[in-house]
């Protein structure tokens, strides 16, 4: 049997919104989805991208990142998160994350934050491990006493929520979201930024497209350039294929969340393999085991057997550009380091049939009899 790491599912709907958007019969797919998703959401403003990485940097953007300035991050996030900090010639900042949930740690923000106050500190970046959130009433008031933005990377948390509340409208400055969830591969493409905040709502809409102003009194073409933007809009074709499948993102995690429980079942008492902690909600767009004998050959065992695994995520103190550029040593983030070198992402997607997630659950046991 094969089963991918990820597969789309696409229905009926899907097929003839884009057939609508080819036959010129659905104009404001863009403008539908953004209206559909701050609904879905609960936020007060939603402004669409091209990416979940193009979200990001529109943020910087909207934040007036600027050269020299300092941004937060987990020190276990995918590399657009300090990517788009760089492209200001800003500096992302690592922090180690919780042994447990793969987050940022709070303690070692917070102290960071005690030993380090400097108006070149702009913001945090929060990254939500495998759809799972921090705290984020203590992130909140974190925020508060050291007058810093909170930007949530909410990439593996579409959907997701804290409290009961749709991530997205609990209180960060500002969430970004990803239609294409870190490796794995998607049909199409997108992102989006919601806020409370007017002006940031207002600055990013002007950004997306270039800065470009048309005059509602001139002809159309006539346009004006007031800032430095760059191009992040999203097709009409992307807008049309994801606002059906954000119609039924609800019934997708509670599917994800049925696999996950299957998973705890039947995975329970492995030798060798450690299940993941749950500490708040958590919406399993990933399923995150720890391989304690090579993790490796474990799963190159399973690539035998036709099963693809990911790992979330490499951390970023070991990638070359960051390591040379901040002089970075590789015990910096023992917490990262540890975890990284037996985490391992095995499939979970809504279209999983019962049948293959027996079949991983016995590869896995199998597998994991080997192990000495």
């Amino acid at each position: 049997m094969q089963v991918p790491f990820y597969r789309t599912e696409i229905g009926t709907k899907e097929q003839q919104k884009i057939i609508d958007v080819l036959n010129g019969d659905a104009f404001y797919a863009v403008e539908d989805l953004e209206e559909n998703f701050q609904s879905y959401v609960g936020a007060s403003y939603a402004v669409s991208t091209s990416s979940g990485t193009g979200a990001l940097h529109l943020a910087m953007l909207a934040i007036d990142l600027k050269r020299g300035d300092k941004v937060l991050c987990s020190v276990n996030a995918y590399p657009s998160v300090p990517e788009v900090v760089r492209h200001f010639d800003a500096e992302p900042t690592f922090i180690d994350i919780d042994l447990e949930t793969f987050n940022i740690d709070l303690d070692k923000l917070e102290n960071y934050l005690e030993d380090n106050q400097s108006k070149k500190l702009k913001a945090v970046i929060v990254s939500f491990s495998a759809g799972q959130p921090v705290d984020l009433e203590r992130l909140y008031n974190i925020a508060k006493i050291y007058d810093i933005k909170i930007i949530e990377d909410a990439g593996d948390a579409l959907g997701g929520s804290y409290k009961g509340q749709k991530i997205g409208s609990t209180g960060a400055a500002i969430t970004c979201f990803s239609f294409s969830q870190h490796l794995k591969k998607s049909i199409c493409q997108g992102g989006m930024l919601v806020t409370e905040d007017e002006d940031i709502m207002e600055r990013a809409k002007l950004l997306r497209n270039h800065a470009l102003v048309v005059d509602e009194d001139s002809l159309e073409y006539i346009y004006d350039v007031t800032a430095i933007g760059n191009k992040y809009t999203m097709s009409d074709l992307d807008a049309a294929f994801i606002d059906v499948q954000l119609s039924r993102q609800d019934q997708t995690i509670a599917r994800q969340q049925e696999i996950a429980a299957q998973y705890n079942e039947k995975l329970k008492g492995v030798d060798h393999i450690t299940l993941p902690v749950v500490q708040e909600e958590h919406s399993f767009s990933n399923y995150i085991i720890k391989v304690d004998k090579n993790r490796d050959s474990f799963a190159r065992e399973l690539e035998k057997k036709g099963i693809a695994t990911g790992l979330h995520y490499i951390p970023l103190h070991l990638m070359s550009y960051y390591k040379s550029k901040y002089m970075l040593r590789i015990n910096d983030f023992p917490i990262a380091l540890r975890n990284y070198q037996s985490v391992l992402s095995i499939p979970i997607f809504a279209a999983m049939t019962d049948k293959e997630i027996n079949y991983i659950c016995d590869s896995i046991k199998e597998v994991a009899k080997t192990r000495v």
